[in-house]
């Protein structure tokens, strides 16, 4: 079976690579309020009509990170291993699957359990965890494969 969706596997490196960078980056600029001062940008003012009236500064150091962690998760997540063969599609479509079921599983969790502030803090982590939960349940099936298969059972 043809993946048809997934990046070639030299795009797992640069994935891993994106994701050491992004994920410190945005645990500083999130916990730390570490920036970046060149990221400094004007916006235009909420309600503004004029789009000339700049409004106030604001640091995209956050924005950067989360965008890198996104994309490096994605590049991880969907690029095929170097042997792709049926097998590895049907653990990657389990893993996925369970993915989804276990992330909207702490999402109704979160909407009962948390509000305010802290939900929309929730809300930001959530971007991140299907990728996350995915690739953690991906790695452990293709693990415990291989040493299923390095047993000689």
């Amino acid at each position: 079976m043809k993946s048809r969706f997934l990046f070639p596997n030299k795009y797992k490196r640069v994935g891993w690579v994106l994701i050491a960078l992004s994920l410190p980056l945005g645990i500083a600029a999130q916990n730390f309020q570490f920036t970046f001062k060149f990221l400094n940008l004007s916006l235009i003012k909420e309600g503004s009509k004029d789009l000339s009236m700049l409004g106030s500064n604001n640091n995209f150091t956050d924005e950067i990170a989360c965008i890198g962690l996104i994309i490096g998760l994605i590049l991880t997540a969907f690029s095929k291993e170097k042997i792709e063969d049926e097998q590895i599609t049907r653990l990657r479509l389990e893993s996925l699957q369970w993915s989804v079921y276990f992330n909207y599983a702490i999402l109704i969790l979160t909407i009962i359990f948390i509000h305010g502030l802290p939900f929309t803090v929730a809300m930001t982590y959530n971007i991140f965890t299907v990728l996350v939960f995915f690739l953690v349940r991906f790695y452990f099936l293709l693990y415990k494969q291989k040493r299923y298969k390095g047993d000689g059972i």
